[in-house]
């Protein structure tokens, strides 16, 4: 009986859940042809600063929080490194076109941003 009761409360509960998500648009249905990832590497930093940008509205006085990829619980995705978000987003079919770094600095520390622009090979033209 337990069992049984374990198996509906996953599967009704299943139901509810997001898959990973941008801007409350989930990875898998971003319909348009190019994105471009946005990686702010600190320093002192372990990971780097993901933002997403596939031309989505976002909302005045967001601070960026809905360009980042969010799981099924709505916690932002950390990603360990900029090639750990690449091999994610290729896992849904996105194919790297170009990439480039600014570094940027300032007095205390020397800063780079990563941009990735990368191809939907799912959009149907």
């Amino acid at each position: 009986m337990k069992q049984i009761l374990l198996t509906l409360t996953l599967l009704t509960s299943s139901f509810f859940l997001k898959a990973q998500t941008i801007n409350d648009v989930p990875v898998k249905d971003i319909d348009v042809n190019y994105v471009q990832i946005v990686g702010e590497a600190k320093p002192l930093a372990a990971k780097p600063r993901v933002q997403i940008d596939f031309g989505q509205r976002t909302k005045m006085f967001s601070s960026g929080k809905d360009n980042t990829v969010r799981d099924e619980a709505g916690k932002i995705v950390k990603f360990n490194s900029m090639m750990d978000a690449l091999n994610f987003f290729s896992s849904y079919g996105f194919e790297l076109v170009s990439s480039y770094v600014t570094p940027e600095s300032n007095a205390d520390f020397n800063n780079t941003t990563h941009y990735y622009i990368l191809k939907n090979t799912n959009k149907k033209k």
